[in-house]
């Protein structure tokens, strides 16, 4: 597969039209994998209107109902939404030098350009946001097949991945698409959990549904290297020699005690969390995601 559109040089016009090409291709092929076998949109459940509650009656699905209702009342009532005819979905891309590592810029661009490849298919709005220290590049949502290829064209364009440190920029994100939608955010996250959890509740303030997408790469989550290692911070610049079997153990435990910690973080403001690896093919990761949400729909 030529993941070309993920390489830092410079590239001429010609090159970055071929590599937007090579994107969108990819984009179609991810997407054509894992909408095998879903029998309704993935997006289904997302932008939905609450309208009003109803008392329960038997048949009714347990999953809607109000149970801080039943609390104030000893009454069962389920909840009704009205659905949204189109959904905006702002796909919000991680650009800092971090996710430059092991495939993961590589892993966060394809992620989004299958997506926005879905939701253009679906005449649905997509909008595109990538920020590392500051915002680099945003559009505006929209559903046209050439800002599509608008989208991919940032996507596939070569990045300065400057380092960042804060998910502070995320405030500024979020304000730039006010209006309720869908959020995709994709990142690695190596942000101080009260900055994410602020930034978070500035999203869900504006009412906006979220997904949170976090790619890892094995080397985070299993650490599969022996001997001296030396690893280096992409964001500080910082470094450290030691050996990996001496720390193998406690480096993958506090991978998984972090990851813990971001998914119920996510789970307290409702936002849904995948962890992606960056090596594992994304139409098997998607398939999995969406075919469980539709179960919930």
């Amino acid at each position: 597969m030529n993941t070309a559109f993920v390489t830092p040089t410079q590239l001429t016009s010609s090159e970055l039209l071929g590599a937007t090409d090579d994107l969108e291709l990819i984009a179609q092929r991810v997407v054509e994998g894992f909408m095998h076998g879903l029998h309704q949109s993935p997006f289904v459940g997302f932008s939905v209107e609450f309208a009003s509650h109803r008392e329960y009656m038997p048949g009714d699905d347990l999953k809607h109902i109000n149970w801080r209702l039943f609390g104030r009342h000893e009454k069962l009532f389920v909840k009704e939404y009205d659905a949204e005819t189109n959904v905006e979905v702002h796909l919000i891309v991680d650009a800092s030098r971090s996710m430059i590592a092991a495939g993961k810029w590589s892993c966060a661009a394809m992620l989004a350009a299958a997506l926005g490849h879905l939701a253009i298919g679906q005449r649905d709005a997509i909008g595109l946001t990538l920020f590392a220290d500051k915002i680099q590049t945003h559009l505006r949502p929209r559903s046209t097949a050439d800002h599509q290829l608008e989208v991919l064209h940032a996507l596939a364009r070569p990045q300065d991945h400057p380092a960042c440190e804060t998910a502070r920029v995320l405030h500024e994100v979020a304000e730039l698409s006010p209006r309720r939608g869908l959020k995709v955010l994709i990142s690695d996250f190596y942000f101080q959990q009260d900055e994410l959890a602020d930034a978070f509740a500035h999203f869900r303030h504006y009412g906006h549904e979220m997904i949170v997408f976090h790619v890892l790469t094995p080397l985070e989550t299993a650490m599969p290297v022996s001997g001296p290692v030396r690893f280096r911070d992409l964001e500080t610049g910082e470094e450290i020699v030691t050996q990996a079997e001496a720390i193998r153990d406690e480096f993958v435990s506090a991978v998984r005690q972090w990851q813990t910690e971001l998914k119920t973080l996510c789970q307290m403001h409702e936002i849904d969390y995948l962890a992606i690896d960056s090596e594992t093919p994304l139409p098997i990761a998607l398939r999995e995601y969406f075919q469980r949400r539709s179960e919930l729909f």
